[in-house]
């Protein structure tokens, strides 16, 4: 056999890395998960709705599940609805809610930098004769909790603010505005997909009455999330079958991945804090280098009120996808914004919303750390980000 040479790196090639900070699109599943799921191929591949062993094994695993998630938001087992994706929760939350609430009234409450999903369920049920009010948020992406009081009228059925910004990593005051639309009698939805497994959640404090969670956001598999449901609450399932997942969500339930959720989610309840402590050492060091190495580069999102993990800069000058392009060469995974929208060329709505210009919203860099973020992997990006930002500016058309 023929023996094949190996070339030697050049300079730039071996300074190539493998560095993934984009934990706020998507996370790898933990091995400790991997591991726990080895044995559903041939002992729980039963359907959860099957009356005989099979069935009661896939059953037992998915009950097992729905307590492990409930413990960790102190919930109830059968307030947890298993569904897909984030995005399934979300839809179900707005639009079965409306369409259960009807006679009550038609009017429902999101902030303007909500997730594409909610932002556009609530589009949608524009369409159909729901009407829409749109909170404004503060140049950090904060809503006010007064304006929520202030929106609020007879006919309000439903009032959605996200725990924390996906793009601008912004945490809202969720338990001010749950005790507010607790007092008014309105239902009180939140999109926690990127907060949950990261940041403590105790619906019952917080008065919450739906909130989204999803498996792929926290070292589980994709293709499992869920949406508490406070028991009393008055909602219809969106899609209709086989009556699954207490009538709310009918098709045959996931129940590895479901599995996988529930597993990350019991690593996520134990390591939190510790694990959080680490991410927000990591994240200061990163946005004090960037403050400190690049000029004109302006921090998004709220300074202190930020998930432990999220860094969002806008550059002076820079094209966003040209600077995640770069970063690749040199082997850093990032984002311009949200993962959902990243193909899209238009500006991001939240930094819109946040009051940038067009031309400014253009030019931002995400950056989200994880469970496997090393302090070596910061300093290589602060190392290469500068180069990249310098050079980038030497060619900009933005620049005058």
């Amino acid at each position: 056999m023929a023996k094949i040479s190996e070339k030697k790196p050049n300079k730039n090639q071996a300074r190539r890395q493998n560095i993934y900070m984009d934990y706020g699109a998507a996370t790898p599943v933990d091995p400790r998960v991997l591991k726990s799921l080895s044995r559903f191929p041939s002992e729980f591949f039963g359907n959860t709705m099957s009356l005989h062993s099979f069935g009661r094994k896939a059953k037992a695993k998915l009950e097992e599940s729905r307590e492990i998630l409930a413990d960790l938001i102190n919930a109830e087992p059968r307030e947890i609805i298993f569904t897909g994706s984030a995005t399934e929760s979300n839809n179900l939350a707005l639009k079965g809610i409306a369409s259960a609430n009807r006679q009550k009234g038609g009017h429902i409450i999101i902030s303007p930098i909500e997730h594409s999903c909610v932002k556009e369920s609530a589009d949608w049920l524009e369409g159909q004769g729901f009407e829409i009010s749109r909170l404004k948020v503060d140049e950090y992406g904060l809503v006010d909790p007064r304006e929520v009081k202030k929106l609020i009228r007879k006919d309000t059925i439903l009032v959605s603010v996200m725990h924390a910004n996906n793009e601008i990593g912004t945490i809202e005051p969720i338990e001010e505005i749950g005790k507010i639309c607790r007092n008014k009698g309105v239902y009180f939805h939140t999109d926690a997909a990127q907060s949950l497994g990261k940041i403590p959640i105790d619906v019952k404090k917080m008065n919450i009455d739906l909130l989204t969670g999803s498996s792929q956001k926290m070292y589980g598999p994709k293709g499992a999330a869920c949406l508490f449901v406070r028991k009393g609450i008055k909602i219809n399932p969106i899609l209709h079958g086989g009556g699954q997942e207490f009538g709310l969500r009918p098709a045959t339930v996931n129940v590895p991945a479901v599995y996988g959720f529930a597993k990350a989610g019991l690593f996520c309840g134990k390591e939190m804090r510790k694990e959080s402590e680490k991410l927000r050492k990591l994240r200061d060091k990163l946005i004090k280098g960037i403050k400190a190495k690049i000029s004109g580069a302006f921090l998004n999102g709220h300074p202190q009120k930020r998930l432990p993990n999220n860094i969002n800069f806008r550059f002076e000058f820079i094209e966003g996808e040209a600077l995640i392009a770069k970063l690749d060469i040199k082997g850093i995974a990032a984002s311009t914004g949200s993962a959902c929208s990243s193909e899209k060329l238009q500006p991001s709505h939240v930094l819109l919303a946040i009051g940038l210009a067009p031309q400014k919203a253009h030019g931002s860099l995400r950056l989200t750390l994880g469970r496997w973020t090393t302090d070596k992997e910061v300093n290589y990006v602060l190392e290469v980000l500068p180069e990249i930002i310098k050079e980038l500016r030497e060619i900009s058309p933005f620049k005058k």
